[in-house]
Parts: C-alpha cells; structure tokens; sequence
C-alpha cells in the first residue's frame, strides 16, 4: 500500500439477509492527513461502509484497511490509533463525562485530558451530570470529545452533526479544524447530510449511491469542473437527440434544455454557441445543489424531470 493512504477500501462488498445489498464492490484510498466526506441519499451504503472500514463488520467480499492492516482482526495497539463517533452512539448513561474520561484514559495512551477540559468548557458540557441526564445533543457532543481526546491518527465520524444546533455545528467544525494541526496530524472521514459544513472543512468528496462511490474528487475539481449549463432554442421545442459532450443529468421542457455538465473547458459548448438561434448559459453550482441534480429521482408526475445518463460509472480512487 502507498505509504500516504491511511484508508483503504478494494472491491468492499457487504449484503444483509434478505438479499439486500448495502455495499458493492467500492473502492476508495483516503490520504494522510485529509478531511474525506462522504455524502448520499439515505439507505446508500455510508453507514456501512464506516462500520467495515472500522472492522465492526466483516465484508463479503474485497478489504478494507487502515494503516494497511484490517482492523476486524488487528492488535489492540493499532486499534488505539483509530476513533469512531457512530450515528447512534449509546454512552453509560449512568457515568458522567468526568468518568468516561477516566476510564478513556487509562485505555488510550495518547489521552489528552487537557484537551478533553477544553471542549468541555468549550462546548459548555457538565462534567458531574449523568450522561443520561444530558440532552441528545449534549450526548452526542460528549461521544465526539471522547473521540477527539484519544488525539487520534484517523477519526471515522458517522453524521457528527446529527441533532446539533447550528452554533454546535461550527463549534464541532472548528474542532475538527484544529485536529489537523496536530503534530502527528488527524485523517479525517465522515459522512453526513449537512452538505453545507462538509464544504467547510473537506478536500476530498466522494458520493455513494446503492452502494458505490459513483465519483470521488476534491472538493475544488467539484465545484470548477460541475456547472449547469442552459439552452434556450427558437421554436418551441429541444431539437430531437440533442446534448452537450460531459452532460452527467439532462431535462427539456419546451424550447429550453439544462443540464449538468462536467465542463472542463468552455469550448465544449462551441458548436451550441454556434447553432443559429440559441442562448447560452453558464451557472456555478455549490456542492449541495450538485449532489440534488445528480441523484434527485424522477417521479411519475413528473416525466419531465431529471434524465439519468451515468451517475454509476467507475469509481474514481483518489
């Protein structure tokens, strides 16, 4: 394995009873040092994934690894190096934060209780309370500091953001900032649906769909390579069998056709420029609106809507 990918993922296939398929045949390689999301509709494979790469599952088929070893199986000392925030993760309620401090401390040998104080008084969270006397968001605050204060070299986070208000939020992004700066440095990769703060802090950006990643770029490629692009014809309708080269999703209604392309040079839309009669529009797009028009499906009221062209295509590895 390339001594700068810490995460690693090869042909990694998971199915459940009843024949359902969570994970198919992905394939991903996160970097050292990176901030890697992960983003898709519910029901897309994330949460697994997290699980395999944690080695809290057992995949079908392909590996998945972390510092080139399988953590299904991996000693107790490499396992110290690595933290997991679950969706649903379920602390002691009957221990205070104080306690599960302690207690952390004495598995993790890079513990950092200073820094465990920090967020605490950083995030406003009660140290003597019962964990079961918190609210969820304090709750979920509390299984983050847990994590962040094991100063670990990968940090996996399942929707870290889940049930936070919006000052919670930035507060967790700040944190998750700092984490990089360690001296060792922090791998970071997390999957949520707050596609907003994933811009903030993320390099890299991946979408699953049934499965597999169906493209994976860094965040700057996404946003100046991924544009909308509108044709408004003369008459009343699109020209029968008309696109535009890089067209990803397309719709026509009337004489106007917009898409989203991966547009990598202007010159692609030369030969529409150069169709008598047509207008030519260029948008930029944030992150959110693109992964809306790459997986918004059709419904049946609506048989004008997005037009799927190739959303699953090959996966591509960082």
């Amino acid at each position: 394995m390339n001594a700068s990918i810490v995460i690693e993922a090869r042909n990694l296939t998971k199915a459940f009873r009843g024949g359902i398929v969570a994970v198919s045949g992905l394939d991903l390689a996160v970097p050292r040092g990176s901030v890697y999301g992960l983003i898709g509709r519910n029901g897309a494979g994330k949460t697994t994934t997290l699980r395999l790469l944690m080695g809290l599952l057992r995949p079908d088929q392909g590996e998945a690894k972390v510092f080139g070893a399988s953590l299904w199986n991996a000693p107790h000392k490499l396992r110290q190096r690595v933290a997991y925030v679950s969706q649903s993760q379920q602390l002691p309620g009957w221990m205070t934060l104080d306690e599960l401090s302690r207690s952390n401390a004495s598995f993790y040998p890079r513990w950092d209780p200073d820094l465990a104080r920090v967020l605490a008084r950083r995030w406003e969270l009660p140290l003597k309370r019962p964990i079961a006397h918190l609210s969820g968001g304090e709750q979920r605050q509390s299984s983050i500091l847990l994590a962040l204060a094991t100063r670990p070299e990968v940090l996996f986070l399942d929707e870290p953001a889940a049930g936070l208000d919006p000052i919670a939020r930035r507060e967790l992004l700040a944190s998750l900032v700092d984490s990089l700066s360690w001296q060792d440095g922090c791998t970071i990769m997390f999957s949520t649906h707050y596609i907003g703060d994933l811009e903030r802090i993320a390099e890299h950006v991946a979408m699953m769909d049934r499965g597999r990643i169906t493209r994976s770029l860094r965040l700057d490629e996404w946003l100046q390579s991924t544009k909308r692009v509108q044709v408004v014809f003369d008459g009343d309708s699109v020209p029968p069998e008309f696109t535009i080269p890089g067209t990803r999703r397309s719709r026509s209604e009337g004489p106007v056709f917009t898409a989203l392309v991966e547009l990598s040079n202007e010159d692609q839309l030369n030969h529409v420029r150069a169709l008598r009669g047509t207008r030519v529009n260029i948008f930029a797009m944030n992150l959110e609106e693109i992964f809306i028009d790459l997986f918004e499906r059709p419904s049946e009221s609506e048989p004008s809507q997005w037009a799927e062209l190739s959303t699953q295509e090959n996966p591509t590895v960082l």
